[in-house]
Protein backbone atom coordinates (compact mmCIF):
# COMPACT_ATOMS: atom_id res chain seq x y z
CA UNK A 1 0.00 0.00 0.00
CA UNK A 2 1.02 3.80 -1.05
CA UNK A 3 1.81 6.38 1.52
CA UNK A 4 -1.10 8.19 2.13
CA UNK A 5 -1.70 12.42 3.44
CA UNK A 6 -1.38 12.29 7.40
CA UNK A 7 -3.78 14.96 7.02
CA UNK A 8 -6.85 16.62 5.12
CA UNK A 9 -5.56 19.70 3.12
CA UNK A 10 -8.16 22.51 3.10
CA UNK A 11 -9.61 24.11 0.54
CA UNK A 12 -8.01 27.41 1.86
CA UNK A 13 -4.85 26.39 1.79
CA UNK A 14 -5.17 24.25 -1.28
CA UNK A 15 -6.11 27.42 -3.44
CA UNK A 16 -3.53 29.16 -1.94
CA UNK A 17 -1.31 27.48 -3.27
CA UNK A 18 -2.64 26.79 -6.50
CA UNK A 19 -2.52 30.87 -6.70
CA UNK A 20 0.41 30.66 -8.65
CA UNK A 21 -0.34 28.64 -11.50
CA UNK A 22 -2.32 30.82 -13.33
CA UNK A 23 -0.92 31.25 -16.76
CA UNK A 24 0.39 34.60 -17.93
CA UNK A 25 -0.93 36.59 -21.35
CA UNK A 26 1.86 35.96 -24.18
CA UNK A 27 3.88 39.38 -24.58
CA UNK A 28 4.11 40.18 -28.07
CA UNK A 29 5.73 42.83 -30.48
CA UNK A 30 4.83 44.45 -33.35
CA UNK A 31 7.16 43.47 -36.36
CA UNK A 32 8.96 46.48 -37.83
CA UNK A 33 8.94 44.69 -41.58
CA UNK A 34 5.09 44.17 -41.71
CA UNK A 35 3.17 45.11 -38.65
CA UNK A 36 2.01 41.69 -37.30
CA UNK A 37 1.99 40.12 -33.81
CA UNK A 38 4.15 38.06 -33.06
CA UNK A 39 6.49 37.01 -29.85
CA UNK A 40 10.17 38.51 -29.07
CA UNK A 41 12.97 37.54 -30.00
CA UNK A 42 11.45 35.31 -32.90
CA UNK A 43 11.02 34.88 -36.64
CA UNK A 44 8.10 36.90 -37.81
CA UNK A 45 5.33 34.16 -39.31
CA UNK A 46 3.73 36.38 -41.30
CA UNK A 47 6.64 37.73 -43.58
CA UNK A 48 9.75 35.41 -42.10
CA UNK A 49 11.76 38.85 -40.60
CA UNK A 50 14.11 38.90 -38.01
CA UNK A 51 15.94 41.59 -36.70
CA UNK A 52 15.10 43.59 -39.95
CA UNK A 53 16.68 40.58 -42.70
CA UNK A 54 14.67 37.52 -44.37
CA UNK A 55 15.63 34.87 -42.19
CA UNK A 56 12.73 32.18 -43.61
CA UNK A 57 12.44 31.92 -47.88
CA UNK A 58 9.28 30.82 -49.26
CA UNK A 59 8.20 27.69 -51.18
CA UNK A 60 8.38 28.85 -54.19
CA UNK A 61 11.87 30.29 -53.40
CA UNK A 62 13.39 27.57 -52.41
CA UNK A 63 12.15 25.05 -55.19
CA UNK A 64 13.78 27.53 -58.12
Amino acid sequence: MGPLPKRKISKGRRNRRRAHHALGTPRLVTCVQCGGKTLPHRVCPHCGNYMGRMQVLDMDEEEA
